[in-house]
């Protein structure tokens, strides 16, 4: 109930704030895209590239091991008929087992990658705000948005924003 009353506040905000534009045109507000940010500067890149790099290793010994796990499974299946009871439980055992270690490690290694992506996100997050903050008060901004349903090209800055990340100077 209390985000209702926060974004209807917002909301009832941005039509005063709008009707008191019209008399006074001297209300300035941004607009930033933040999924582009996150996904079109050169930290976000570089982040990624990052991840990539860290989590590739783990990522190629997985798909040895499903691999490994794909082809127990097919020997098994073609030589079951000629198989002894004993000897086809023993290796559906194995594959089984096989199987949990496989899954195991994709769940920790899903886990990790997820907490790195997150740390990685909250550090663009927080210098994405920072550069935000720098723009908002030296261009004397009233109001930067981030989440809004549709926004004019006079009110976006997300290339500043972008711009100022990848350690270009803004307009």
């Amino acid at each position: 109930m209390k985000f209702f009353f926060v974004k209807s506040g917002l909301l009832a905000c941005l039509l005063v704030l709008a009707a008191w534009g019209v008399q006074a045109q001297g209300v300035k507000i941004g607009y930033v895209n933040s999924d582009r940010v996150l996904r079109e500067s050169l930290p976000a890149k570089a982040a990624q590239r990052k991840l990539e790099t860290e989590f590739s290793k783990r990522d190629k010994e997985l798909a040895a091991l499903a691999s490994s796990l794909k082809d127990l499974s097919e020997r098994l299946e073609k030589d079951a008929p000629t198989l002894s009871d004993s000897d086809r439980a023993k290796r559906q055992r194995a594959l089984v087992e096989q199987d949990r270690e496989f899954q195991r490690k994709r769940r920790e290694l899903q886990d990790d990658l997820n907490q790195r992506k997150n740390e990685e996100l909250q550090a663009l997050v927080e210098r994405a705000d920072k550069v935000i903050k720098q723009i908002f008060e030296s261009e004397k901004y009233d109001l930067i948005l981030q989440e809004v349903v549709f926004a004019g090209p006079k009110v976006d800055i997300t290339d500043r924003v972008i711009s100022a990340l990848n350690g270009r100077p803004t307009k």
